[in-house]
């Protein structure tokens, strides 16, 4: 059954603000005021579907709540991107950052009966923060619509006086256990039960001042692998609070030239998935939709996607855990200046809140922060520094060094990165030239590296992170474009039997899943639509599926 709870890592009893509020909106046209469906952003079918500049907007609610005892915190999912949140008119916190989510104690501002919950929101795309594909202006190219207000879930969330406040999961699948790391607000004894489709594993308890470790030894080993999640169940207990959770049982690192999972060579067969959606934009309209996606993927036998530009709902990547689907956890540092360090403290605390948001999640096999750290989007003639890419590298190793991590997904790479990555859009011929090159432990393509700079390719693994693009018919903007569906698998079936092919490369990942907007390179349609005949679908997962060559040195 779908795991319905919004944090479904940390489940507790909640109650949903999710449905309609009030909202105020200031615009250059002038304020107007009405009702919108929460958690979709103002700019989506779902919202408003206002797509003109907004400088503030506010949300207000009125809330009926029973009488409570403990702590009361109101949480948010994301608001993109500065919210600051009054409770029955008194300032209770405020967070800045459109993709992570927060929350706020306000146990001494709310009481039993009606209250009334205002989140006053600003959102400057032009600003030095991380914004992804969100457009300045119009929706164009590869820039897709704005994103303003509340985007995911808020709800309440009531917990006793002494309440767990996070866990992180060390599983050691070549040992078959697992180790938590467990931190409460206050001290007292902790606990933690596993269980396997309803069977106890194990079990350990232990006093704690506020942090501690407790470690299962697993009665039955059950080992996450590419389409088979068998996720372990947890239930932690400390005094009157319990926690619902659940890991993943494996082990992913690269080796020479190859990507391990549980030991075994993995070629990653990836897809570009940019969580779109034509009602919400940044908001899926519920979870059957966000399962969808990740079924049309694995059923043209991708093993996973790179989850691009943008943190996705702690949901979605549930079901990445549950069907065992690979993801690189990406963030959208588009809207960055890579040249200004100053911006640096803004996207080192966001993608600090993001590793530590998803870090119990299996399904992610690497962090990828940055994205294609040329030169500014605004500016070509301002080239990227590059102590951001390598500052920004050494946070996420100190935030997870379990995970390997690509400093720069395209280039410009910095001094220090686990994964050499390259983006290309160039002919078949040109593919081949490079894989060629690669064989031969070389790798001279553009934007691998900043030409002011003496770094070069090292060797190692390696991975081609966006490639294909094509727009079947010409219809739309794509990176080129076929006539027919013949000619594109014929194209598709060349491309991967390349890359497949080059035992110096660890996977590959094809632009796009489906279309967004006006780039129409999609093997769906915006709307989910299929482009192709059954027997045209067959050929994509047949040449999808076919065995690498780094699969056969294992």
């Amino acid at each position: 059954m779908p795991n319905t709870s919004f944090d479904p890592q940390f489940e507790r009893e909640t109650l949903s603000l999710n449905g309609m509020w009030e909202i105020e909106v200031a615009a250059p046209t002038g304020n107007f005021i009405g009702t919108i469906e929460v958690p979709f952003c103002i700019e989506s079918a779902r919202g408003l579907g206002y797509r003109g500049a907004i400088k503030r907007c506010v949300y207000r609610k009125k809330v009926t709540l029973p009488p409570f005892a403990g702590r009361l915190f109101l949480r948010f999912g994301a608001v993109d991107r500065m919210a600051r949140v009054y409770v029955n008119g008194t300032y209770a916190g405020e967070h800045g950052g459109g993709y992570t989510p927060f929350k706020l104690d306000i146990t001494a501002l709310a009481a039993a009966g009606v209250n009334e919950i205002a989140v006053e929101v600003e959102n400057d795309v032009s600003a030095n923060t991380p914004s992804g594909k969100q457009s300045k202006g119009e929706s164009h190219g590869c820039f897709y619509s704005r994103v303003t207000g509340i985007w995911q879930p808020v709800w309440l969330e009531c917990v006793p006086e002494r309440y767990l406040e996070r866990v992180r999961f060390y599983p050691d699948a070549k040992a078959g256990s697992v180790t938590a790391q467990i931190e409460t607000q206050g001290a007292g004894d902790v606990s933690m039960e596993v269980f396997y489709e309803g069977r106890p594993m194990g079990k350990a308890a232990a006093h704690t001042e506020g942090r501690t470790a407790l470690t299962v030894s697993l009665s039955e080993k059950h080992l996450w692998e590419a389409g088979a999640g068998r996720l372990y169940d947890v239930v932690l207990r400390f005094g009157e609070d319990l926690v619902k959770s659940y890991f993943g049982l494996r082990d992913v690192r690269f080796e020479g030239d190859r990507f391990l999972l549980n030991g075994k060579p993995l070629f990653q067969r990836f897809v570009l998935d940019q969580g779109y959606h034509p009602e919400g934009l940044y908001t899926y309209p519920d979870e059957e939709s966000m399962v969808r996606d990740i079924e049309l993927a694995m059923g043209l036998g991708f093993n996973g996607a790179r989850l691009h530009q943008k943190l996705f709902d702690p949901r979605f990547l549930y079901h990445c855990d549950r069907l065992g689907y690979m993801v690189w956890g990406e963030f959208p540092s588009w809207g960055m200046h890579y040249s200004d360090l100053e911006g640096l403290e803004n996207f080192k605390r966001e993608w600090t809140e993001a590793v530590e948001r998803d870090f119990n999640h299996p399904a992610i096999v690497l962090w990828c922060p940055l994205n294609e750290t040329w030169a500014d989007l605004d500016d070509p003639e301002k080239l990227r520094d590059v102590r951001f890419v390598d500052a920004v590298y050494d946070l996420t190793k100190a935030l997870d060094p379990t995970r390997p991590c690509v400093d720069v997904s395209g280039g410009w790479h910095g001094h220090r990165t686990d994964l050499f990555d390259f983006h290309c859009y160039e002919s078949l011929e040109h593919v081949g030239q490079y894989l060629k090159a690669l064989e031969g432990e070389t790798l001279d393509m553009p934007h691998l590296y900043s030409p002011e700079e003496d770094l070069r390719y090292r060797g190692g693994p390696t991975h081609a992170s966006e490639v294909g693009g094509v727009s079947l018919g010409g219809d739309g903007w794509g990176y080129s474009c076929v006539s027919s569906e013949e000619e594109f698998l014929q194209y598709y079936e060349r491309l991967v039997s390349l890359l497949g092919g080059c035992r110096k490369l660890s996977g590959f990942c094809y632009t796009q899943l489906y279309d967004v907007e006006q780039e129409r390179n999609g093997l769906f349609t915006y709307g989910r639509a299929c482009k192709f005949s059954e027997e045209g679908l067959r050929r994509i997962a047949a040449c999808n599926r076919q065995e690498a060559a780094v699969e056969q040195e294992g």
